[in-house]
């Protein structure tokens, strides 16, 4: 009966303390993702979409380039690129 009991008590304060860390890490991610949100909400949204890494296949690089064009056609719709950031990064992916 007393292993008994001292195998329930052992279990009750693993259990405790596993809750105790969960918590604690819980509340640290929260805190960073806070600081994060409030780091991405100051920082200004980038300019432009990176240029792709040139592909071996030139249908793939074409493919590519169009995908990045739609992608700048889309910023520019949504009042995200003015027209000369537009022309700017359009002359970098055609070249």
């Amino acid at each position: 009966m007393a292993r008994l009991l001292r195998g329930i008590a052992r279990t009750a304060v693993v259990a405790g303390t596993a809750t105790a860390v969960s918590n604690r890490v819980s509340r640290r991610q929260s805190g960073r993702w806070a600081d994060q949100d409030a780091q991405a909400q100051a920082a200004p949204a980038p300019q432009a979409a990176p240029a792709a890494a040139p592909a071996t296949d030139p249908a793939d690089e074409m493919s590519s380039k169009i995908d990045q064009l739609k992608e700048l056609g889309t910023l520019k719709a949504q009042g995200l690129l003015t027209e000369e950031e537009f022309a700017e990064q359009k002359r970098r992916i055609l070249g």
